[in-house]
């Protein structure tokens, strides 16, 4: 391809463009490592309204935009967000994480889910994302993100984070039909609002399987990757060109797995090496990430060989450099400067270190 510095570099790259150097983000780039987020969660200590008053996610988003110059910026906002919106009310607690009153558990419960309206339930994602879009021009590259068909059901099942995923897994193991019944709900749900995010100006969307790394393979394929599947091809029927990533902590057991569900970008977390997950995936299949974000609390000089060594393993196309999770809460935020520093710098650095 042309060189085309009026599409946003991080598009190029997930279109499939040999670039440079890698284009790059952090998961969880907006929020608790940042002096600047902390003070303004100080004042406003609810996460939902953080999240969901337009002004504050756009100003969060933002922070790491006007720190850094990443080549993605990422909506502030969380998986849970459309579930108030067919029907599951939850709260997010600080320390503690989401909480749903009444975790669904009954045929009843997932006969009265509503379908997604999301200019009626989500009118603050449009707000946001075209706001984004305005400020960051072809600069950067627009993110959306939704959670994925288990990984919200975990929460809504569970009610709260679980460690063991046993009340998710006793209805998978003993009433399967509800358990496949609210998974394909969500799929409506899910394929609705990445469509409604598209269509509010996100030109890449990430899909969080969070928690699909605790099934065992073959459930993996009954439980996860259909409804993964579902939430794709909806979505691509009617945007084929928007890139999707889909993300799964603990992804090294279903690799192979995760390109199946039609994806375009596989983000792949810290656990495997990055030379062995393009083998798995095969050439053809883009990737994203994989740097332990402990990295950060080391040296700069060993940051600085971590993200040569990343980028010479994942090779000079189809690779968009990131953390393999989130950033940590502590991370010194020079050294997040650092790393967006170097990474910018990489084709450099890769010639020198040749």
């Amino acid at each position: 391809m042309t060189d085309s510095p009026e599409i946003p570099y991080l598009l190029r790259a997930a279109k499939g463009e040999i670039l440079p150097r890698p284009p790059v983000w952090m998961m969880r780039q907006a929020g608790r490592y940042m002096q600047i987020y902390r003070e303004l969660r100080d004042k406003y200590p609810s996460f939902r309204e953080r999240s969901e008053n337009a002004d504050l996610a756009i100003e969060i988003s933002l922070q790491p935009w006007r720190a850094f110059q990443p080549d993605g910026v990422i909506m502030f906002s969380d998986i849970l967000t459309p579930l108030a919106g067919i029907g599951i009310p939850f709260d997010i607690i600080e320390s503690k994480g989401p909480i749903i009153d009444s975790p669904i558990r009954t045929q009843a419960q997932v006969d009265q889910l509503n379908p997604l309206d999301p200019d009626q339930s989500l009118p603050f994602i449009k707000t946001i994302l075209k706001t984004l879009r305005q400020e960051v021009g072809n600069k950067s590259t627009v993110l959306g993100f939704v959670g994925a068909p288990w990984t919200l059901a975990a929460y809504a099942v569970e009610g709260k984070g679980s460690k063991s995923y046993s009340v998710i897994k006793g209805m998978a193991f003993s009433e399967p039909s509800v358990l496949h019944q609210f998974l394909d709900k969500l799929a409506d749900m899910i394929a609705t609002y990445v469509r409604y995010q598209i269509d509010c100006g996100a030109q890449v969307v990430q899909m969080f399987d969070s928690w699909a790394g605790q099934l065992t393979p073959q459930d993996y394929d009954v439980f996860a990757l259909p409804y993964q599947q579902k939430v794709v091809r909806l979505v691509k029927e009617t945007h084929p060109d928007t890139p999707l990533i889909l993300y799964i902590s603990g992804s090294a057991g279903v690799l192979e797995r995760m390109a199946k569900s039609g994806v375009d970008i596989i983000s792949v977390d810290w656990t495997v090496d990055l030379a062995e997950a393009r083998q798995r995936l095969g050439k053809s299949m883009m990737v994203q990430g994989n740097i332990d974000p402990g990295v950060l609390f080391g040296s700069q000089s060993f940051i600085r060989e971590r993200i040569i060594d990343t980028i010479r393993k994942a090779g000079n196309q189809g690779h968009i450099l990131n953390l393999g999770h989130g950033v940590l809460v502590g991370t010194p935020e020079d050294n997040v400067r650092f790393f967006f520093e170097t990474a910018k710098q990489a084709d450099q650095l890769l010639a020198v270190h040749a």
